[in-house]
């Protein structure tokens, strides 16, 4: 799923339920094989200016990615492949209607992805002050490339690196 038009909104706390809804249907698919499911993304942090699009990440134990894939297909996800990030492997879906727009990707234990994503969200959570400053920029970022996802995230990408760097302190 590409974003065509970028549209960030104000936190909205029916993301959580959104979440919740879209987290049963993967647990039932996938049982056991799933470590975890994780709520990732701007919608998963509260007061955080978001793209009303929730971001997950299925945790796998390292041997269990193919068998994650084929039971996500019996439930309509489509696999895509890693589409160019290593760690991750992302899907398209069908016959979701009923559930808000998601992006998911399944993330074996030992991702550095999922770690950054995981380290992400943490932080976000437990800083409001960058949260509130990160939610700025992205509705700053959304009203300058209304129609450019590439330049969207080009505009927030120093904030991001700045919050990599001081999570690596």
């Amino acid at each position: 799923m590409r974003t065509k038009h970028v549209v960030v909104l104000p936190y909205d706390a029916q993301w959580k339920q959104d979440f919740t809804n879209i987290k049963r249907e993967i647990e039932d698919a996938l049982g056991e094989t799933a470590v975890s499911i994780e709520h990732v993304g701007s919608t998963s942090v509260e007061g955080l200016a978001a793209k009303p699009i929730i971001d997950i990440d299925v945790v796998v134990a390292n041997s269990d990615v193919q068998k994650a894939i084929d039971k996500l297909s019996t439930i309509g996800y489509i696999h895509e492949g890693n589409l160019g990030i290593e760690g991750r492997e992302a899907f398209a879906y069908e016959g979701k209607e009923h559930l808000r727009t998601h992006h998911l990707y399944v993330c074996p234990e030992d991702s550095p992805e999922l770690k950054k994503h995981l380290m992400f969200r943490d932080y976000l959570r437990s800083h409001k002050e960058a949260t509130l400053q990160y939610g700025n920029i992205k509705l700053e970022a959304a009203k300058l490339y209304p129609d450019n996802i590439e330049k969207y995230i080009e505009y927030k990408s120093p904030f991001i690196e700045s919050i990599y760097a001081e999570i690596e302190k």
